[in-house]
Protein backbone atom coordinates (compact mmCIF):
# COMPACT_ATOMS: atom_id res chain seq x y z
CA UNK A 1 0.00 0.00 0.00
CA UNK A 2 1.28 3.47 -0.96
CA UNK A 3 0.91 6.04 1.76
CA UNK A 4 0.85 9.64 1.11
CA UNK A 5 2.82 11.47 3.76
CA UNK A 6 2.97 14.92 4.26
CA UNK A 7 5.89 16.28 2.47
CA UNK A 8 9.44 15.63 4.00
CA UNK A 9 11.57 18.40 4.44
CA UNK A 10 15.56 18.12 4.84
CA UNK A 11 14.52 17.31 8.70
CA UNK A 12 12.79 15.30 9.59
CA UNK A 13 11.35 16.79 13.03
CA UNK A 14 10.49 13.91 15.81
CA UNK A 15 8.26 14.89 18.88
CA UNK A 16 8.35 12.39 21.91
CA UNK A 17 5.82 11.27 24.53
CA UNK A 18 7.52 9.98 28.01
CA UNK A 19 10.99 10.14 29.12
CA UNK A 20 11.19 7.21 31.26
CA UNK A 21 13.35 4.11 31.34
CA UNK A 22 12.96 3.59 27.49
CA UNK A 23 12.09 7.23 26.32
CA UNK A 24 15.85 8.21 27.83
CA UNK A 25 17.09 5.99 26.19
CA UNK A 26 15.62 6.83 22.62
CA UNK A 27 16.46 10.04 23.31
CA UNK A 28 19.79 9.37 23.79
CA UNK A 29 20.03 7.32 20.40
CA UNK A 30 18.59 9.88 18.55
CA UNK A 31 20.60 12.70 19.67
CA UNK A 32 24.36 10.89 20.39
CA UNK A 33 24.15 8.90 17.34
CA UNK A 34 23.18 11.07 14.74
CA UNK A 35 25.38 10.42 12.12
CA UNK A 36 24.38 6.73 12.53
CA UNK A 37 20.59 7.43 12.06
CA UNK A 38 21.00 10.34 9.39
CA UNK A 39 23.19 7.41 7.21
CA UNK A 40 20.49 5.15 7.41
CA UNK A 41 17.76 7.16 6.77
CA UNK A 42 19.47 9.28 4.19
CA UNK A 43 19.27 12.47 6.21
CA UNK A 44 19.16 14.75 9.63
CA UNK A 45 16.64 13.40 12.32
CA UNK A 46 15.98 16.10 14.90
CA UNK A 47 13.97 15.44 17.98
CA UNK A 48 12.37 18.49 18.54
CA UNK A 49 10.26 18.62 21.49
CA UNK A 50 9.78 16.13 24.59
CA UNK A 51 6.71 15.76 26.50
CA UNK A 52 7.10 14.75 30.43
CA UNK A 53 4.85 15.19 33.30
CA UNK A 54 7.79 16.77 35.55
CA UNK A 55 10.22 18.76 34.51
CA UNK A 56 12.16 19.04 38.04
CA UNK A 57 12.16 15.18 37.68
CA UNK A 58 15.90 13.62 37.60
CA UNK A 59 16.48 11.44 34.48
CA UNK A 60 18.88 9.08 32.84
CA UNK A 61 19.11 10.98 29.90
CA UNK A 62 18.15 14.64 29.47
CA UNK A 63 18.34 15.97 25.69
CA UNK A 64 20.32 18.66 25.49
CA UNK A 65 18.89 20.16 21.80
CA UNK A 66 14.83 19.10 21.87
CA UNK A 67 12.45 21.26 23.53
CA UNK A 68 11.46 19.94 27.17
CA UNK A 69 7.30 20.88 27.63
CA UNK A 70 4.41 19.88 29.92
CA UNK A 71 2.17 20.64 27.25
CA UNK A 72 0.70 18.04 24.98
CA UNK A 73 -0.46 20.33 22.18
CA UNK A 74 2.82 22.01 22.35
CA UNK A 75 4.02 18.45 21.11
CA UNK A 76 1.28 17.29 19.31
CA UNK A 77 -0.03 20.58 17.17
CA UNK A 78 3.91 21.41 16.02
CA UNK A 79 3.04 21.49 12.17
CA UNK A 80 6.59 20.98 11.87
CA UNK A 81 6.72 17.63 13.67
CA UNK A 82 6.26 14.81 11.35
CA UNK A 83 6.64 11.87 13.66
CA UNK A 84 5.38 11.09 17.17
CA UNK A 85 7.28 8.35 19.41
CA UNK A 86 4.71 7.36 22.60
CA UNK A 87 6.93 6.31 25.06
CA UNK A 88 4.39 6.92 27.80
CA UNK A 89 2.41 3.47 28.79
CA UNK A 90 -0.37 2.61 30.38
CA UNK A 91 -4.43 3.39 28.53
CA UNK A 92 -4.79 7.21 28.80
CA UNK A 93 -4.07 9.42 27.97
CA UNK A 94 -1.92 7.39 25.61
CA UNK A 95 -4.56 6.23 23.82
CA UNK A 96 -5.90 10.06 23.17
CA UNK A 97 -2.58 11.27 22.36
CA UNK A 98 -1.36 8.65 19.54
CA UNK A 99 -5.23 8.95 18.46
CA UNK A 100 -4.82 13.06 17.99
CA UNK A 101 -1.19 12.85 16.49
CA UNK A 102 -2.37 10.46 13.20
CA UNK A 103 -5.82 12.88 13.25
CA UNK A 104 -2.98 15.71 12.51
CA UNK A 105 -1.71 13.89 9.95
CA UNK A 106 1.38 12.54 12.02
CA UNK A 107 2.90 9.20 11.90
CA UNK A 108 3.35 7.44 15.08
CA UNK A 109 5.80 4.89 16.47
CA UNK A 110 4.88 3.18 19.85
CA UNK A 111 5.52 0.49 21.98
CA UNK A 112 2.06 0.65 24.17
CA UNK A 113 1.32 -3.13 24.31
CA UNK A 114 -1.88 -1.94 26.13
CA UNK A 115 -3.47 0.19 23.61
CA UNK A 116 -2.35 -1.62 20.65
CA UNK A 117 -3.98 -4.88 21.67
CA UNK A 118 -6.93 -3.08 22.97
CA UNK A 119 -7.36 -0.37 20.01
CA UNK A 120 -4.83 -1.16 17.15
CA UNK A 121 -7.34 -2.21 14.83
CA UNK A 122 -9.15 1.44 14.74
CA UNK A 123 -5.61 3.49 14.96
CA UNK A 124 -4.58 1.90 12.07
CA UNK A 125 -7.73 2.49 10.46
CA UNK A 126 -7.52 5.69 11.49
CA UNK A 127 -4.13 5.78 10.06
CA UNK A 128 -4.85 4.82 7.02
CA UNK A 129 -7.53 7.11 6.33
CA UNK A 130 -5.15 9.91 7.59
CA UNK A 131 -2.56 9.04 5.03
CA UNK A 132 0.23 8.18 7.22
CA UNK A 133 0.95 5.02 9.63
CA UNK A 134 1.22 3.83 13.01
CA UNK A 135 5.02 1.46 13.74
CA UNK A 136 4.49 -0.42 16.81
CA UNK A 137 7.15 -3.09 17.00
CA UNK A 138 7.75 -2.61 20.43
CA UNK A 139 5.16 -3.03 21.63
CA UNK A 140 5.19 -7.35 21.73
CA UNK A 141 8.98 -8.05 21.88
CA UNK A 142 11.06 -5.68 22.73
CA UNK A 143 13.99 -6.31 21.08
CA UNK A 144 12.94 -9.32 19.62
CA UNK A 145 11.83 -8.57 15.57
CA UNK A 146 8.43 -10.33 16.11
CA UNK A 147 5.61 -7.88 14.21
CA UNK A 148 8.53 -7.48 11.24
CA UNK A 149 8.82 -11.52 11.07
CA UNK A 150 4.65 -11.80 11.32
CA UNK A 151 3.93 -8.66 8.82
CA UNK A 152 7.43 -10.18 6.20
CA UNK A 153 9.36 -12.68 6.60
CA UNK A 154 6.08 -15.22 7.53
CA UNK A 155 3.58 -13.90 5.24
CA UNK A 156 3.57 -16.72 2.73
CA UNK A 157 2.74 -18.93 5.72
CA UNK A 158 -0.32 -19.62 7.10
CA UNK A 159 0.25 -19.58 11.08
CA UNK A 160 -1.33 -22.52 12.79
CA UNK A 161 0.27 -22.05 16.30
CA UNK A 162 2.45 -19.97 18.36
CA UNK A 163 3.96 -20.79 22.15
CA UNK A 164 5.73 -17.90 23.69
CA UNK A 165 7.30 -17.27 27.16
CA UNK A 166 6.91 -13.47 26.85
CA UNK A 167 7.56 -11.65 29.91
CA UNK A 168 10.50 -11.59 31.46
CA UNK A 169 9.63 -10.46 34.88
CA UNK A 170 7.40 -14.13 35.12
CA UNK A 171 10.30 -15.44 33.55
CA UNK A 172 12.94 -14.86 36.18
CA UNK A 173 10.70 -15.40 38.78
CA UNK A 174 9.97 -18.36 37.90
CA UNK A 175 13.39 -19.76 36.94
CA UNK A 176 14.36 -18.46 40.69
CA UNK A 177 11.94 -20.62 42.29
CA UNK A 178 12.55 -23.61 39.90
CA UNK A 179 16.37 -23.56 40.43
CA UNK A 180 16.83 -22.62 44.12
CA UNK A 181 13.51 -23.79 44.98
CA UNK A 182 12.94 -20.27 46.20
CA UNK A 183 9.12 -19.37 47.19
CA UNK A 184 7.04 -16.77 45.24
CA UNK A 185 7.73 -13.76 47.23
CA UNK A 186 11.13 -14.10 47.55
CA UNK A 187 11.55 -14.42 44.12
CA UNK A 188 9.32 -11.48 43.52
CA UNK A 189 11.36 -9.09 46.02
CA UNK A 190 14.56 -10.35 44.14
CA UNK A 191 13.20 -9.77 40.91
CA UNK A 192 12.31 -6.40 41.89
CA UNK A 193 15.54 -5.25 43.45
CA UNK A 194 17.29 -6.47 39.93
CA UNK A 195 15.15 -4.27 38.53
CA UNK A 196 13.39 -6.99 36.72
CA UNK A 197 10.39 -6.28 38.27
CA UNK A 198 8.18 -2.72 39.48
CA UNK A 199 7.11 -1.96 42.92
CA UNK A 200 3.64 -2.82 41.72
CA UNK A 201 4.34 -5.99 39.38
CA UNK A 202 0.41 -6.48 39.08
CA UNK A 203 0.51 -6.20 35.64
CA UNK A 204 3.61 -8.67 34.85
CA UNK A 205 2.46 -11.28 37.62
CA UNK A 206 -0.88 -11.47 37.08
CA UNK A 207 -0.51 -12.21 33.49
CA UNK A 208 -1.98 -8.70 31.56
CA UNK A 209 1.27 -7.93 30.18
CA UNK A 210 1.57 -11.71 28.36
CA UNK A 211 -2.28 -11.04 27.21
CA UNK A 212 -1.81 -7.85 25.57
CA UNK A 213 1.67 -9.59 23.54
CA UNK A 214 -0.43 -12.54 22.32
CA UNK A 215 -3.68 -10.17 20.81
CA UNK A 216 -0.82 -8.19 19.03
CA UNK A 217 0.58 -11.26 17.90
CA UNK A 218 -2.48 -13.35 17.06
CA UNK A 219 -3.98 -10.73 15.31
CA UNK A 220 -1.39 -10.35 12.93
CA UNK A 221 -0.96 -13.80 12.70
CA UNK A 222 -4.31 -15.13 11.71
CA UNK A 223 -5.28 -11.56 10.47
CA UNK A 224 -7.90 -10.98 12.55
CA UNK A 225 -9.53 -8.66 15.30
CA UNK A 226 -9.18 -10.57 18.65
CA UNK A 227 -10.42 -8.84 21.79
CA UNK A 228 -8.01 -9.03 24.96
CA UNK A 229 -10.96 -9.50 27.37
CA UNK A 230 -11.35 -12.83 25.79
CA UNK A 231 -8.55 -14.61 26.37
CA UNK A 232 -7.86 -16.95 29.37
CA UNK A 233 -5.35 -15.68 31.57
CA UNK A 234 -4.03 -16.70 35.01
CA UNK A 235 -1.05 -15.62 36.49
CA UNK A 236 1.99 -16.98 38.49
CA UNK A 237 1.41 -16.11 42.76
CA UNK A 238 0.14 -19.70 42.96
CA UNK A 239 2.68 -21.64 41.81
CA UNK A 240 4.83 -23.45 45.41
CA UNK A 241 8.15 -24.88 44.94
CA UNK A 242 7.17 -28.06 45.29
CA UNK A 243 5.39 -28.33 41.73
CA UNK A 244 8.78 -27.16 40.37
CA UNK A 245 10.59 -30.17 41.76
CA UNK A 246 7.70 -32.71 40.79
CA UNK A 247 7.46 -31.63 37.30
CA UNK A 248 11.41 -31.86 36.92
CA UNK A 249 10.74 -35.52 38.35
CA UNK A 250 8.08 -36.17 35.26
CA UNK A 251 10.32 -34.55 32.75
CA UNK A 252 9.10 -31.13 32.84
CA UNK A 253 9.81 -27.60 33.31
CA UNK A 254 7.03 -24.78 34.10
CA UNK A 255 6.98 -21.89 32.07
CA UNK A 256 4.31 -18.73 32.19
CA UNK A 257 2.93 -19.85 28.40
CA UNK A 258 1.16 -17.59 25.95
CA UNK A 259 -0.29 -20.11 23.77
CA UNK A 260 -2.41 -19.65 20.17
CA UNK A 261 -3.43 -22.08 17.92
CA UNK A 262 -6.21 -21.73 14.75
CA UNK A 263 -8.42 -24.33 14.62
CA UNK A 264 -10.10 -22.80 11.63
CA UNK A 265 -13.71 -21.09 12.13
CA UNK A 266 -12.04 -20.22 15.67
CA UNK A 267 -8.70 -19.44 17.71
CA UNK A 268 -7.74 -20.81 20.99
CA UNK A 269 -6.37 -18.34 23.06
CA UNK A 270 -4.78 -18.45 27.07
CA UNK A 271 -1.90 -17.09 29.15
CA UNK A 272 -1.15 -19.39 32.36
CA UNK A 273 1.41 -21.44 33.76
CA UNK A 274 2.07 -24.66 32.57
CA UNK A 275 3.92 -28.22 32.48
CA UNK A 276 6.32 -27.92 28.93
CA UNK A 277 8.53 -31.13 27.90
CA UNK A 278 11.87 -30.54 29.00
CA UNK A 279 12.88 -31.23 25.42
CA UNK A 280 10.84 -27.91 24.63
CA UNK A 281 12.64 -25.11 23.20
CA UNK A 282 10.79 -23.02 25.92
CA UNK A 283 11.58 -25.16 28.77
CA UNK A 284 15.61 -23.51 27.85
CA UNK A 285 14.54 -20.20 28.54
CA UNK A 286 16.13 -18.98 31.51
CA UNK A 287 16.42 -15.35 33.83
CA UNK A 288 14.49 -12.58 32.21
CA UNK A 289 14.63 -13.76 28.42
CA UNK A 290 11.57 -14.24 26.17
CA UNK A 291 11.23 -16.75 23.08
CA UNK A 292 8.59 -17.42 20.74
CA UNK A 293 7.85 -20.37 18.99
CA UNK A 294 5.95 -19.83 15.46
CA UNK A 295 4.48 -22.85 13.38
CA UNK A 296 3.94 -22.41 9.53
CA UNK A 297 2.95 -24.84 7.21
CA UNK A 298 5.82 -24.04 5.38
CA UNK A 299 8.71 -22.92 7.24
CA UNK A 300 8.01 -25.29 10.03
CA UNK A 301 8.53 -24.09 13.41
CA UNK A 302 10.64 -20.84 13.94
CA UNK A 303 12.59 -19.78 17.33
CA UNK A 304 12.68 -16.37 18.26
CA UNK A 305 14.90 -15.47 21.30
CA UNK A 306 16.36 -12.46 23.42
CA UNK A 307 15.79 -9.85 25.78
CA UNK A 308 12.25 -9.34 25.36
CA UNK A 309 12.08 -6.36 27.83
CA UNK A 310 13.99 -3.45 29.44
CA UNK A 311 15.33 0.12 28.25
CA UNK A 312 18.28 -0.82 25.47
CA UNK A 313 16.16 -3.77 23.85
CA UNK A 314 12.70 -1.69 23.45
CA UNK A 315 14.96 1.36 22.34
CA UNK A 316 16.62 -0.30 19.86
CA UNK A 317 12.91 -1.75 18.16
CA UNK A 318 11.80 1.84 18.72
CA UNK A 319 14.52 3.46 17.08
CA UNK A 320 14.41 0.60 14.09
CA UNK A 321 11.21 1.59 13.55
CA UNK A 322 11.87 5.30 13.27
CA UNK A 323 14.76 4.40 10.92
CA UNK A 324 12.15 2.43 8.89
CA UNK A 325 9.28 5.02 9.04
CA UNK A 326 11.46 8.12 8.09
CA UNK A 327 13.29 6.33 5.09
CA UNK A 328 9.85 5.38 3.75
CA UNK A 329 8.90 9.11 4.60
CA UNK A 330 11.69 10.34 2.64
CA UNK A 331 11.19 7.46 -0.67
CA UNK A 332 7.81 9.32 -0.08
CA UNK A 333 6.35 5.44 0.09
CA UNK A 334 5.33 3.10 2.37
CA UNK A 335 7.64 0.13 2.74
CA UNK A 336 5.76 -1.93 5.35
CA UNK A 337 3.09 -4.30 4.42
CA UNK A 338 0.01 -3.20 5.61
CA UNK A 339 -1.65 -4.97 8.77
CA UNK A 340 -5.57 -5.93 7.88
CA UNK A 341 -6.75 -6.58 11.35
CA UNK A 342 -10.36 -5.56 10.87
CA UNK A 343 -12.01 -9.18 10.57
CA UNK A 344 -13.40 -10.18 13.58
CA UNK A 345 -12.39 -13.91 14.89
CA UNK A 346 -13.93 -15.78 17.61
CA UNK A 347 -12.25 -16.91 20.50
CA UNK A 348 -12.57 -20.94 21.77
CA UNK A 349 -14.26 -20.61 24.83
CA UNK A 350 -11.43 -22.31 27.70
CA UNK A 351 -14.23 -24.72 28.98
CA UNK A 352 -14.15 -25.80 25.34
CA UNK A 353 -10.22 -26.67 25.31
CA UNK A 354 -8.14 -29.73 25.06
CA UNK A 355 -5.27 -29.53 27.38
CA UNK A 356 -3.68 -31.77 29.55
CA UNK A 357 -3.61 -31.47 33.35
CA UNK A 358 -1.25 -31.36 36.35
CA UNK A 359 -2.96 -32.50 40.04
CA UNK A 360 -1.47 -32.14 43.26
CA UNK A 361 -3.64 -33.48 46.13
CA UNK A 362 -3.24 -33.80 49.30
CA UNK A 363 -5.18 -36.82 50.42
CA UNK A 364 -5.57 -39.70 53.39
CA UNK A 365 -2.75 -42.39 53.48
CA UNK A 366 -4.69 -45.24 53.01
CA UNK A 367 -5.81 -48.31 50.78
CA UNK A 368 -8.42 -47.30 47.76
CA UNK A 369 -7.92 -43.64 47.47
CA UNK A 370 -6.18 -43.81 44.06
CA UNK A 371 -9.13 -46.22 42.97
CA UNK A 372 -11.39 -43.21 43.87
CA UNK A 373 -9.72 -40.59 42.04
CA UNK A 374 -9.39 -43.04 39.33
CA UNK A 375 -12.91 -43.44 39.04
CA UNK A 376 -14.13 -39.70 38.90
CA UNK A 377 -11.39 -39.15 36.22
CA UNK A 378 -13.04 -41.93 34.60
CA UNK A 379 -16.43 -41.02 34.56
CA UNK A 380 -15.12 -37.78 33.31
CA UNK A 381 -13.47 -40.12 30.12
CA UNK A 382 -9.84 -38.47 31.39
CA UNK A 383 -7.19 -40.66 31.41
CA UNK A 384 -4.26 -40.63 33.91
CA UNK A 385 -0.67 -40.33 32.23
CA UNK A 386 1.56 -40.76 35.42
CA UNK A 387 1.35 -40.84 39.53
CA UNK A 388 3.41 -39.68 41.99
CA UNK A 389 2.63 -40.18 45.32
CA UNK A 390 4.63 -39.45 48.68
CA UNK A 391 4.83 -38.52 52.33
CA UNK A 392 3.44 -35.30 52.57
CA UNK A 393 5.25 -32.24 53.77
CA UNK A 394 2.19 -30.37 55.43
CA UNK A 395 1.15 -31.13 58.74
CA UNK A 396 -2.90 -31.83 57.94
CA UNK A 397 -2.78 -34.60 55.21
CA UNK A 398 -0.73 -37.72 55.06
CA UNK A 399 0.17 -38.61 51.73
CA UNK A 400 0.94 -36.20 48.34
CA UNK A 401 -0.72 -37.46 44.76
CA UNK A 402 0.72 -35.82 42.26
CA UNK A 403 -1.45 -37.08 38.59
CA UNK A 404 -0.41 -35.97 35.16
CA UNK A 405 -3.27 -36.89 32.49
CA UNK A 406 -3.52 -37.36 29.25
CA UNK A 407 -5.12 -34.16 27.39
CA UNK A 408 -9.02 -33.87 27.83
CA UNK A 409 -11.75 -31.25 27.72
CA UNK A 410 -10.81 -28.08 30.06
CA UNK A 411 -14.58 -27.95 31.26
CA UNK A 412 -14.32 -31.78 32.39
CA UNK A 413 -10.91 -31.26 33.89
CA UNK A 414 -12.42 -28.58 35.95
CA UNK A 415 -15.27 -30.65 37.66
CA UNK A 416 -12.72 -33.50 38.22
CA UNK A 417 -11.02 -30.94 40.13
CA UNK A 418 -14.14 -30.24 42.23
CA UNK A 419 -15.40 -33.66 42.70
CA UNK A 420 -11.94 -34.27 43.68
CA UNK A 421 -11.71 -31.66 46.23
CA UNK A 422 -15.10 -33.11 47.42
CA UNK A 423 -13.74 -36.60 48.56
CA UNK A 424 -14.05 -37.60 52.38
CA UNK A 425 -10.19 -38.86 51.19
CA UNK A 426 -8.78 -35.77 49.73
CA UNK A 427 -8.02 -32.54 52.08
CA UNK A 428 -7.19 -30.10 49.35
CA UNK A 429 -6.02 -29.92 45.97
CA UNK A 430 -3.51 -26.95 45.80
CA UNK A 431 -2.29 -27.23 42.45
CA UNK A 432 -4.10 -27.51 39.19
CA UNK A 433 -2.22 -26.40 36.33
CA UNK A 434 -2.28 -27.35 32.25
CA UNK A 435 0.47 -28.92 30.52
CA UNK A 436 1.82 -29.44 26.82
CA UNK A 437 2.34 -33.12 26.00
CA UNK A 438 5.84 -34.22 24.09
CA UNK A 439 2.90 -35.42 21.39
CA UNK A 440 1.18 -31.93 21.68
CA UNK A 441 4.70 -29.51 21.57
CA UNK A 442 6.51 -28.15 18.59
Amino acid sequence: MKVDFPAVMDTVRVGLLGLGIVGSQVAERLECQRDLVTERTGGPVELTRVLVRDTAKRRAYLPTAAAITTDPAAVLEDPGIGVIIELMGGMEPARTYIERAIDAGKAVVTANKEVMAHHGPELLDLAKRRGVDVYFEAAVGGGIPLISTFKIDLLANQISRIEAVINGTTNFIIDRMARDGAGFDEALAEAQRLGYAEADPTYDVEGWDAVFKLTIMSSIAFRGRIDPDEVHREGIRGLDPVDFRYARDMGYAIRLLAYARDHGDEVELRVHPALLPQSHLLAAVHDAYNAVVIEGDLVGSVLLYGQGAGGRPTASAVVGDVIDLVLSMRKGIDNRIAVDIARPIRVRAMADVRTAAYLRLHVADRPGVLAEVARILGDLDISISAVVQKQAMVEHAAAELVILTHPAREGDLRTARERLAALETVYAVPAFLRALTPEEAM
